[in-house]
């Protein structure tokens, strides 16, 4: 620990260091002009300050006006050197962020006295800041960690769905990274971001509730049985609505709703425009773009190329205008994302891929859907 010693007069300032050193195992450093104790303030930090109130060019107020205006000496002590007995003095010292005043002659024992308790209180703050500090980093630390957890907890669970649909991760995946892609394009706050790439992937969910019978019937459905599909919209809805968290909240929006059409020919409400909830809309670009560019066991995948053309000719349309342009605006991102593996938090397969003449699912597959939509 340091302490700033400032005094116009040699004798003065040596006296006060030798106090200093015999109160405590402080290291002293000494200026007996302000204007360079204030620069060497600037780059060193000192633990407590002792300054004259009488001094040349500039006075021990003025002095502590500016070091208190450093973030780093707003809790230190500052104590005052004065033979003034001056109340207006004081007041001035006091309004400037003096904490104490010590007299000129400083060689009483109370003195001696003062001095040191204000060195303690500086050892005090200075161990109130290191665990001020030590705390700061535990709390980002467990922060950091809980949305890792919650990050890999979303994911899992939103396997869970493909799983059952013999998927194993990519759409969901890329469904979420897309979506902050273009979430990130529109502008949206980086915390909203994050939110929609988290809660994307639960876009789904609802069809855990679609018979396996339809889920995983060979060939296409009769409108019976994609009034079923069409169902788990709703479904996901309810299972993720109600509840007090923000992100599930989210989620359960674009559940409900990231098939609904720009057009109002969406389902389940036919909502149109803007009375889609943005995140639902984004989500419905990523997820409809997926879908007709992955393979699938009743098809083989759109070409990127045709998939932004279907994109671009839907806007207006299928899509937001806003959303579309985002998307097509950042291609290039887009088409990095499905070069890249897309498995992570353990998704490699743990059911055999269904042969393409022998199954045809409708669940973390916007696709078929999409299709549906393409064909429309």
């Amino acid at each position: 620990m340091k302490a700033l010693l400032v005094d116009d007069s040699p004798s003065s300032l040596m006296k006060l260091k030798r106090l200093v050193e015999a109160a405590s195992d402080l290291a002293c450093c000494c200026h007996s002009d302000p204007m360079e104790a204030l620069a060497t303030a600037r780059d060193e930090h000192f633990d407590i300050a002792i300054v004259d109130y009488a001094m040349p060019g500039m006075d021990g107020i003025e002095l502590t006006r500016r070091l208190r205006a450093m973030p780093e000496y707003a809790p230190i002590p500052i104590v005052m050197v004065t033979s003034s007995v001056s109340e207006t003095v004081r007041m001035q010292a006091l309004e400037a962020g003096a904490t104490d005043f010590l007299p000129k002659s400083p060689d009483t024992a109370e003195v001696t006295l003062r001095i040191r308790n204000m060195i303690n209180l500086s050892l005090t703050l200075r161990r109130l800041n290191d665990q001020k500090a030590w705390l700061a980093r535990e709390v980002e630390a467990a922060t950091r960690t809980l949305l890792e957890r919650e990050e890999e907890m979303i994911f899992r669970l939103s396997l869970a769905v493909e799983y059952r649909d013999n998927d194993t991760g990519g759409h969901t995946l890329r469904v979420a990274r897309y979506s902050r892609l273009i979430a990130e394009k529109l502008g949206l706050p980086a915390a909203a971001c994050r939110s929609i790439y988290l809660a994307a992937p639960l876009h789904d969910v609802g069809k855990v509730a679609i018979p396996d019978a339809i889920l995983l019937k060979p060939g296409r459905l009769d409108a019976a049985e994609f009034a079923v599909i069409e169902g788990h919209a709703a479904i996901g809805e309810r299972i993720l609505g109600g509840s007090a968290c923000d992100l599930i909240q989210l989620a359960a929006e674009i559940a409900g709703a990231h098939h609904e059409r720009w057009d109002g020919k969406g389902y389940p409400n036919r909502l149109a425009g803007r009375l889609i909830p943005l995140a639902a809309r984004i989500v419905a670009v990523a997820d409809v773009f997926d879908a007709l560019t992955s393979d699938r066991p009743y098809k083989t995948a759109m070409t990127a190329k045709d998939g932004f053309a279907y994109i671009e000719r839907e806007r207006g349309r299928h899509f937001d205008p806003a959303c579309a342009d985002a998307f097509l605006a950042v291609r290039a991102a887009i088409l990095a994302v499905m070069r890249e593996e897309p498995r992570r938090y353990g998704a490699s397969p743990v059911v055999p891929p269904v042969p393409r003449h022998a199954a045809r699912s409708d669940l973390a597959r916007s696709s078929y859907l999409a299709d549906r939509h393409a064909s429309a």
